[in-house]
């Protein structure tokens, strides 16, 4: 598979990285730490018709604080065309104590795309509290809206996040958004999976699971069944 473009500057590096069959594989490496407080990153993919595409990362994502008060930003654009697939499936987020980051997720899919998209949110390290974290995600099909959430933890985050109409103290958090036009036909019913996640369809060709959990660990198990139900 051609990858006309692989380019990375400052904290974040791209490498091909071996895959079986047509699809690309490509690794996010963190070359150096980081976000920081004050810092603005930025990925993006495009994956143009008929293309597949696995991009993962080499490690988990670590919010530090900085030397200024500032809020980091870490905005993630993915593009994927008719006939495509994407499945962006990178490590754990963590948020440290005193750190402070947004991050953003827009996905936007052209009718016939697949999208397979993994995120997951840890707050706090061992025996920590957490950080500021704020996490958006938005996905659209056909330029019409299919999901649009947002989390925000951690000090200074609206009152009951950690309640338990929320994360019920539980430190760990994923999300999982399978989009496929087969599901137009035969979409998944909403499900209980497990003790630590819950499938909801979307208004339009995909689902959601959402998992929360004491551990990433059985977040990442929860996910990963989730992902052999959907086939």
């Amino acid at each position: 598979m051609a990858l006309p473009v692989l380019d990375g500057e400052g904290p974040l590096a791209l490498r091909r990285t071996r895959s079986t069959g047509p699809t690309a594989r490509v690794t996010l490496v963190g070359a150096m730490s980081g976000p920081l407080g004050g810092d603005h990153l930025a990925v993006e993919a495009a994956v143009r018709q008929g293309a597949s595409l696995h991009m993962d990362s080499a490690a988990a994502t670590i919010a530090l604080p900085g030397q200024t008060e500032s809020a980091a930003r870490y905005d993630v654009r993915l593009t994927v065309a008719d006939g495509a697939e994407l499945r962006w499936l990178p490590e754990q987020l963590i948020s440290v104590r005193g750190s402070d980051l947004c991050v953003t997720t827009r996905a936007e899919l052209a009718a016939g795309a697949r999208l397979v998209l993994r995120e997951e949110q840890v707050l706090g390290r061992t025996g920590e509290e957490p950080g500021r974290l704020t996490s958006r995600l938005t996905v659209r099909r056909a330029g019409r809206l299919l999901l649009d959430q947002e989390l925000a933890c951690g000090p200074g985050a609206p009152g009951g996040w950690d309640g338990p109409a929320v994360l019920a103290g539980h430190r760990a958090i994923g999300q999982l958004v399978v989009v496929r036009p087969e599901f137009e036909d035969s979409a998944p019913q909403p499900a209980l999976l497990g003790e630590w996640a819950a499938l909801t369809p979307l208004a339009g060709p995909g689902v959601l699971v959402t998992a929360v959990a004491p551990d990433a660990l059985l977040v990442r198990r929860a996910l990963d069944e989730a992902v052999r139900r959907l086939g």
